[in-house]
């Protein structure tokens, strides 16, 4: 299973091998979720000022959050779905503030690899269409969030 992933630092502190990590257990939760191979997903790892942008922006939110995803299989109001036979599936965007991924391992006591790992996991998810409004719809993306990672390896 291989999905085409675009990685971009616009933080410029991320190594290699922790893009490549992110893009491996992207790629393992795409398999686990029988998501088409070559589909395509953008990761974009971020300033907590420029996750506050987005987030006010798009949200009405003015203030800097962890990871926001934008599903391009969400049609908005009239708007048409385009269908190609030799197109491949465009999942669409996840943005992750690298500040608040630090802070947050540090606050759950887990590496910041496990961290950013769970924020990738998090909004991909976003994109396959699981959300967390109601108690229901929380409990069983969260699960799904914990056995991907815990069976990937990047447990707590």
């Amino acid at each position: 299973m291989t999905l085409l992933i675009d990685c971009i630092d616009e933080t410029e502190t991320l190594t290699e091998e922790q893009m490549l990590e992110i893009e491996r257990v992207i790629n393992f939760a795409a398999k686990k979720q029988d998501v088409e191979e070559h589909s395509e997903v953008s990761v974009t790892f971020v300033s907590n000022e420029r996750i506050q942008e987005i987030n006010r922006e798009y949200r009405d939110k003015d203030k800097p959050t962890d990871v926001i995803s934008f599903a391009m299989e969400e049609l908005g109001e009239g708007e048409m779905e385009f269908v190609g036979a030799d197109m491949p599936r465009v999942l669409g965007d996840i943005i992750i503030s690298v500040p608040k991924a630090i802070e947050q391992a540090e606050e759950y006591g887990h590496s910041f690899l496990r961290e950013l790992g769970f924020l990738a996991v998090h909004g991909f998810l976003h994109l396959l269409g699981y959300d967390h409004m109601t108690a229901e719809e929380e409990k069983e993306m969260f699960t799904l969030q914990k056995d991907i990672l815990d069976e990937y390896g990047l447990k707590r």
